[in-house]
């Protein structure tokens, strides 16, 4: 490993699977491929011979980025420094043809969206497939967990963690569909210096047959119309799918960490027999992996913000995103390494089981820690429906007085023989969620498991 790198991402959060799509070798590889599938189309529009494409496209296929680097410190162009690169590996009979009619923007910004597209498809959204898959298996495992609701960090009211988790399973689902229809829909070029495709128009007929073409060819759309550049709201939508899909990780792993508080203690990350939590405290447990991923979203989500700048471009092109867009791919490596982590953290996929550990007994004990006070709203209800002209504000009084007297909230409620007459009138069979909270769960464990049905059929997930 080289750690003569500034970049973090490079040797400590790095993702191999992602190399081949957005290294910097892998980037002049796919300019290069698009030269070679432009020589391609120029075969098939009678420009050149079949034999002179082919030779520029196995030319194409040998360049490596260092020597157009070289190439590029003598002319101070990078994509003239590719074609001179490609231009040196084949015959004079075939130099003409070498990024003929092209301009830069048509060769960057079609690599960009055709390596995106291959990063997202290959990679990143198969991880994302993976962590939603586990995440609707815990989902349907603790189903029927009873934990207490938090609202504004105090408790509320009875839920299951598996719920919990079902909150989780729907927003990612959806994110995942949305990535996966914003890296369909990123579009190339191939309409020249300021868009009107006045090269091809010495050369061919119809341009935009001819752009269609070598598009098709590549496996990528049409930008509609383009300056020197494809319009940049495609992959403004891709950058922000995945990261509002990063915000969604972020608070999962700070829900989670919260989860781990020792007085909480509801949840806890697995901890190898040599692991250290702390430099001075042997007895540390720290939830160092949803940590991570919080610290990793606050680093890469105001890129966001850059992205959006990068919208806006002086007339027909200016060079202001040009520095800005190379840094895309970190982000999505940034992005894919939290994805795997988070997956790490939870599931152990080997056994295919939950890896993280849930304390159903922890979760008893903090929901029995308001047992009372969680039978104040089905208590409410019962009694307004039984007939009580202000039933809100008389619980709540009764809620206030065991409180401020220390004693049962449900001995206070017998105490007043106003609520105790309406309370008499509530059936019996729903006196047990005013007597037993815990059955307050609503469809909790329903919703949950038709949640996961939805999200495995909708995703086609096994």
């Amino acid at each position: 490993m080289d750690y003569d790198l500034f970049s973090p991402t490079d040797f400590r959060y790095g993702v191999s699977e992602l190399i081949p799509f957005l290294s910097e070798e892998a980037y002049v590889a796919y300019k290069a491929k698009i030269e070679g599938a432009l020589a391609i189309q120029l075969a098939k529009a009678g420009i050149c011979s079949p034999s002179v494409a082919k030779e520029i496209q196995r030319a194409c296929n040998e360049v490596r980025a260092s020597e157009v680097y070289q190439e590029e410190d003598r002319v101070k162009h990078d994509i003239r420094a590719l074609a001179n690169v490609i231009r040196r590996k084949v015959s004079d009979k075939a130099k003409p043809f070498v990024h003929l009619a092209a301009t830069s923007y048509d060769v960057v910004d079609t690599a960009n969206a055709l390596r995106f597209k291959d990063a997202m498809e290959q990679v990143v959204i198969p991880d994302l497939l993976k962590l939603e898959k586990a995440l609707i298996e815990i989902s349907k495992i603790y189903a029927n967990t009873v934990q207490v609701g938090r609202t504004h960090g105090q408790h509320a009211e009875p839920i299951t963690f598996g719920y919990y988790i079902s909150f989780y399973v729907s927003r990612i689902g959806k994110r995942i569909l949305a990535i996966e229809n914003a890296a369909e829909s990123l579009n190339g070029k191939f309409a020249g210096a300021v868009g009107v495709y006045g090269p091809l128009s010495l050369l061919v007929r119809d341009p935009g047959k001819f752009e269609k073409g070598l598009l098709d060819f590549l496996g990528l759309k049409v930008s509609e119309v383009s300056t020197q550049i494809v319009q940049p709201e495609p992959i403004t939508d891709l950058i922000h799918f995945l990261v509002s899909t990063f915000s969604i990780l972020a608070n999962f792993s700070r829900d989670m960490r919260n989860l781990q508080r020792s007085e909480i203690s509801e949840i806890s990350e697995q901890f190898s027999s040599k692991q250290v939590g702390s430099s001075t405290m042997p007895q540390k447990r720290n939830p160092i992996n949803f940590e991570n991923v919080e610290s990793m979203w606050k680093k890469f989500m105001p890129q966001m913000v850059t992205v959006y700048m990068d919208q806006i471009s002086e007339h027909q092109r200016d060079l202001t995103n040009s520095s800005s867009q190379r840094y895309l791919p970190e982000l999505m490596v940034a992005f894919d390494y939290s994805v795997r982590r988070l997956l790490r953290t939870i599931w152990d996929s080997s056994k295919g089981k939950p890896k993280i550990n849930v304390d159903s007994a922890s979760m008893i004990r903090n929901f029995e820690a308001s047992e009372e006070e969680m039978s104040a709203e089905p208590l409410y209800i019962l009694l307004a429906v039984s007939g009580h002209p202000n039933a809100h504000e008389k619980v709540r009084e009764s809620v206030q007085r065991a409180i401020a007297h220390g004693t049962s909230f449900r001995e206070e409620l017998k105490k007043d023989p106003e609520l105790r007459k309406y309370f008499e009138s509530i059936p019996r069979e729903k006196r047990r969620f005013i007597e037993h909270p815990e059955l307050y769960i609503g469809i909790a464990a329903k919703k949950t498991l038709q949640i996961a049905r939805t999200w495995e059929n909708r995703l086609l997930l096994d």
